[in-house]
């Protein structure tokens, strides 16, 4: 399984800002074939001891078959809506890519 975690951290995150970014992952990114798993939402900012990293505003975890479900989603029409409908409100976008397996 390939692990798909996007850490992004926006100009204004604001309320409505941090619920509208929220919404398009949930709108655009979810349901993808082979996406065995999705989820988006918040930092929390409950999570401060010192391991945490908390430069970001909004996660998004999915979790894909195999690369070439991936590749897929990366090239797929509501992923490119995704990232030209919403990369105006984006200081900064971290992707962490890694091989998983389940225990």
């Amino acid at each position: 399984m390939l692990a798909h975690a996007v850490y992004f951290t926006l100009f204004d995150p604001s309320p409505r800002n941090l619920a509208a970014a929220v919404a398009a992952c949930r709108e655009l990114l979810a349901g993808h074939e082979g996406m065995l798993y999705f989820s988006a939402g918040t930092r929390g900012a409950e999570f401060a001891r010192p391991v945490n990293d908390r430069d970001f505003d909004v996660a998004l975890l999915t979790i894909f078959a195999d690369k070439d479900a991936h590749d897929r989603y990366q090239t797929h029409p509501r992923h490119v809506a995704f990232v030209e409908t919403n990369k105006a409100l984006w200081k900064q976008v971290r992707v962490f890519d890694a091989w998983m397996e389940a225990a």
